[in-house]
């Protein structure tokens, strides 16, 4: 296979068409709202939003390939001189009605600067309003099936990699449970060639859908309360503050004049912020929090 970044684009545009029709089919309700929009500088994208659907309140899936000229402060993080670039790729975060289904977001991405400066990133990662042990154990084991049949070592390291990226410092507790993620893989990182770390990327978008459809129908049935609701809301404040102050997604797009509305679009329909609160000891919300740590291992 010769690979091109114009055949990367198609791809990720042809499973962004995959996931959205398996989206609509879970949820049995509401249909993706499509934008075809156009970047100032170059390229555009397709924004994808689901609401007040039977399973997502609020929903994106989205894809954008878009080119043009780095801002220097991209550049002297970058530390590069060349200033043309050409980025892809496909961008998931489903919020949800039930407090008893996660939120997930998916991502996969490619940027290209130069012949010599070429990368993927991306990963998968679960955030449950209350963490099911059951649940996170299946979510982790899926994906380190489909990271072992690329490299034996991706699973062990894109887990603490996401560890450590979903960290919410401030708050001293982990976003959700984790799950993979990776930035700037290349060839000699980690001695497999583009269109196999391109392969990578794209097996790993496509378990997005079989695996967070399991979870959701384990969970799309269980009531509810209105306690239980309003933790859901103060969890996705948590979602909120990681997105807005450490998300380097959120601040690319933001200093490449990215659309503004396909950028926030992870945040959810409606989130709440409480002054100090506590848990009821031996609560569920309780044991929530006390599972939102960094290396906790889910798969024994």
């Amino acid at each position: 296979m010769i690979l091109t970044k114009e055949k990367i684009a198609e791809t990720y545009q042809a499973i962004q068409d995959e996931i959205t029709e398996g989206l609509e089919e879970l949820d049995g309700k509401s249909s993706f709202k499509q934008e075809i929009w156009h970047r100032e500088g170059g390229g555009g994208g397709r924004t994808r939003i689901i609401q007040h659907g039977n399973i997502i309140e609020k929903g994106g899936v989205n894809f954008s390939a878009v080119e043009g000229k780095l801002p220097e402060s991209i550049k002297r993080a970058f530390a590069v001189d060349d200033d043309d670039f050409f980025a892809t790729g496909i961008s998931i975060v489903i919020h949800p009605e039930n407090p008893w289904i996660p939120i997930i977001h998916m991502n996969v991405r490619y940027f290209e600067l130069n012949e010599q400066i070429r990368w993927f990133g991306g990963g998968i990662d679960l955030t449950p309003h209350y963490v099911i042990e059951d649940d996170a154990r299946f979510f982790h084991r899926s994906m380190k099936d489909v990271c072992d049949r690329h490299h034996p070592d991706f699973y062990r390291d894109f887990k603490s990699w996401a560890d450590n990226y979903f960290f919410i410092k401030h708050r001293q507790e982990t976003r959700g449970i984790g799950g993979v993620f990776y930035d700037k893989l290349n060839p000699e990182k980690t001695g497999l060639s583009e269109e196999q770390l391109f392969l990578f990327s794209c097996d790993l978008a496509r378990t997005f859908l079989p695996t967070y459809s399991k979870i959701v129908d384990q969970n799309r049935s269980k009531p509810y309360t209105a306690e239980e609701k309003e933790w859901q809301f103060l969890r996705r404040g948590r979602y909120v503050e990681f997105n807005l102050v450490y998300d380097s997604g959120t601040r690319f797009g933001l200093e490449t004049n990215g659309r503004i509305e396909s950028i926030l679009m992870s945040l959810p329909a409606q989130a709440n912020w409480a002054y100090d609160f506590k848990p009821r000891p031996n609560s569920l919300e309780e044991k929530t929090l006390s599972l939102l740590k960094k290396d906790i291992n889910w798969i024994t």
